[in-house]
């Protein structure tokens, strides 16, 4: 299963994207190889919110540390096979040919509880059990708001990254740190 054919939209030249249904392809799968993976990021904002805000160029997945091998090889056999960041077992960055790219955030724990992501350092970052969102009208797992705040802690945020946090707010209630608050 190739995950191309879409176009960039209107207007832009070279921008890789992933749409909804490119999403809804990997999370399938993912489930019918049999591994648990919940929507991170920025289309994890998206699913909180019901609705695509904006072009994503990654997908941020958190999936079962024990299942990682078993992810690898789907998504291999979609063409993801280019290791752009192996920085395991805290995270790992896989892109197809296309160079649209898959962001995997191990955990040890299970969806029921959620887990634990090894940190650098010997820190731990605690993913609580994914709760339900929305994409291309289809319910997925996801990330909850409040860590998904958590997430953009500790960094200079970007534009980008503020205006996620503000669609957050505005979509789930929220709150947000005083760096990400909208100026008066």
């Amino acid at each position: 299963m190739a995950l191309l054919g879409h176009e960039p939209p209107a207007g832009c030249q070279n921008v890789l994207v992933l749409n909804e249904s490119d999403v809804l392809e990997v999370l399938d799968l993912l489930k019918g190889a049999g591994a648990a993976a919940w929507v991170d990021g920025g289309w994890g904002v998206d699913a909180l919110v019901g609705e695509t805000t904006r072009m994503h160029s990654d997908l941020d997945l958190v999936v079962l540390s024990d299942q990682l091998d078993v992810v690898r090889d789907a998504l291999a056999g979609a063409g993801f096979t280019e290791v752009l960041r192996d920085r395991l077992p805290t995270a790992l960055a896989v892109a197809d040919g296309a160079g649209r790219e898959i962001d995997l955030h191990p955990v040890l724990g299970s969806l029921r509880e959620g887990g634990q992501q090894q940190l650098p350092g010997g820190e731990r970052f605690h993913y609580p059990a994914p709760v339900t969102g929305t994409i291309g009208g289809r319910r997925v797992l996801c990330v909850d708001a409040a860590t998904q705040v958590r997430c953009h802690l500790g960094y200079q945020a970007t534009d980008k990254d503020r205006r996620d946090m503000e669609r957050l707010r505005a979509g789930t209630g929220v709150e947000l740190p005083p760096g990400y608050l909208p100026s008066p």
